[in-house]
């Protein structure tokens, strides 16, 4: 097709974020503000369901593809999309438009300015799940890091600043690597059009140090263990929409970028250092599950258990299984959903307590009925419960790692054990027994934005729970083609 469809899902939010730029000095009120980039959101959203009728499920080749000269002799503005990229790019514009329409009492400065950063990261996002030259990747993957730590450092909590800088300088010393090795693979190869890369094939002899610089980055981002230690903190000063984003999206570009560079470009250092991401992801799943027990912030105990899940994603992704690979995917777009549900009741209550600590709930599910249920939802889709999205996801990672590495598998349903229990754990204390705090009498359940947000999010959640038909057909051709490419690229190597 000749409309630049790809171009127009990266561009059309940041338009909507120049207009609100060029017209937040008017006196205009916040609702039309936010109306504004409401629309903009959802066009945007429309606009990839639209790409996602248009796809053809079929074939592994990339599709709607644009091959434009950003910068002679170096940079091709390259994008396209294929079975592995597209679920990501409905993730993030399913997601934004939930996020703006939830920040009614949360953000109550400067909304304009934030509307913007939350706009200007839907395009950046969406940028890096359409690439398809390395730098353009880059530029997109280190570009979402500025709005993000705005959206912390101006309206987070009270460390605001310190989580922010913690964010920034951890997921970007991680990134300087990464730039090293893709300015270095340009010298080998001269060129970084990741297609043209698929056929050149690196030389084995360079693929373990670009592998692990890789690494570097994504393993920040994911985050893996020992170096997660950023996302608590940034989680619990985030307002809520920016954990909804940071937890939902931001998350999954390094889980997607494993796939796609790590096992695409890489494959024989990808086999040497199977062991190694098995034995991290093993620790995150097990070591942070243990953690999210003991802890009193419901925000650090969702993040903790985000660790946990993408714990279950590398691992899934590293048994070069069709099952596991599958899962691993479905596990992102699953745990996008169910992660920005749990954040999103927490800033509920929030909104009407002050306060994030478990101990200031319990007995409240006679107060807030319809909260109770949804939270309810949201907890089961957590801990995998079949019929819940969050169930397919865990059974084909685990399913991908028995064929591959019995005794890892085994370790890692531990991980499911410990996971049911921390998160009963917390629904027990915040909605069943005893009302000891008079002030929660004076809640009120959720009001019609609030109920059509989580309801937006339990629908799907229990929908591709029971039929998961959709996403499976849209993956299979394209992890089906990359296995094979991988497994003939490590015979000629």
């Amino acid at each position: 097709m000749n409309f630049p469809i790809l171009s127009s899902l990266i561009l059309l939010p940041s338009i909507g974020a120049l207009f609100l730029f060029f017209t937040k000095s008017k006196k205009e009120n916040n609702s039309t503000i936010k109306y504004v980039a409401l629309f903009t959101s959802l066009v945007n959203f429309f606009l990839s369901i639209y790409l996602w009728i248009l796809f053809d499920e079929t074939t592994s080749s990339f599709q709607f593809v644009e091959d434009r000269i950003w910068i002679e002799g170096l940079i091709n503005y390259k994008i396209g999309v294929d079975g592995i990229s597209i679920l990501f790019i409905l993730l993030a514009t399913f997601i934004t438009p939930l996020c703006i329409i939830s920040i009614n009492n949360s953000i109550k400065n400067r909304l304009a300015e934030f509307l913007i950063a939350v706009l200007i990261m839907e395009s950046f996002m969406i940028g890096v799940f359409c690439s398809l030259d390395l730098l353009v990747f880059y530029l997109f993957f280190e570009a979402g890091l500025i709005p993000m730590f705005l959206i912390i450092g101006i309206w987070g909590g009270e460390r605001r600043v310190y989580s922010a800088f913690k964010f920034f300088l951890y997921t970007l010393l991680g990134s300087v690597l990464m730039l090293i090795a893709i300015i270095s693979i340009y010298w080998i190869t001269g060129t970084t059009d990741i297609t043209s890369l698929y056929e050149l094939r690196i030389d084995s002899k360079y693929q373990n140090l670009l592998w692990l610089a890789f690494f570097s980055s994504f393993a920040v981002k994911t985050p893996m263990w020992p170096v997660h230690t950023w996302l608590p903190d940034a989680h619990v000063e985030a307002p809520t929409a920016g954990s909804v984003l940071l937890a939902a999206i931001l998350l999954k570009m390094a889980g997607y970028g494993f796939i796609r560079f790590s096992l695409g470009l890489f494959p024989v250092a990808s086999e040497i250092f199977t062991p190694l991401v098995y034995t991290l992801s093993v620790i995150a799943i097990i070591f942070t599950s243990l953690i999210a027990l003991m802890q009193e912030d419901m925000k650090k105990l969702i993040a903790y258990s985000s660790v946990a899940h993408m714990g279950f994603v590398t691992l899934g992704i590293f048994t070069i299984q069709q099952q596991g690979l599958e899962g691993s995917i479905i596990q992102m777009i699953s745990h996008g959903l169910v992660s920005a549900a749990l954040f999103l009741s927490v800033g509920v209550v929030y909104d009407r307590m002050h306060s994030r600590l478990i101990n200031t709930y319990g007995g409240i599910v006679s107060i807030v009925p319809k909260y109770s249920v949804l939270l309810m939802i949201f907890v089961l889709a957590s801990l995998g419960l079949p019929g819940t999205s969050g169930f397919v996801g865990e059974f084909l990672i685990l399913m991908g790692a028995f064929k591959d590495n019995f005794l890892i598998a085994v370790i890692a349903s531990v991980g499911v054990i410990l996971g049911a229990a921390y998160i009963l754990w917390l629904y027990k204390r915040v909605v069943f027994g005893k009302l000891i705090n008079s002030d929660l009498k004076e809640m009120t359940d959720l009001n019609k934005s609030e109920l059509f947000i989580l309801s937006c999010l339990a629908i799907p959640i229990l929908f591709f729970g029971f039929y998961p038909d959709p996403l499976i057909n849209t993956i299979e051709v394209s992890i089906s083609d990359l296995i094979k490419m991988y497994n003939i690229n490590l015979i000629k190597n």
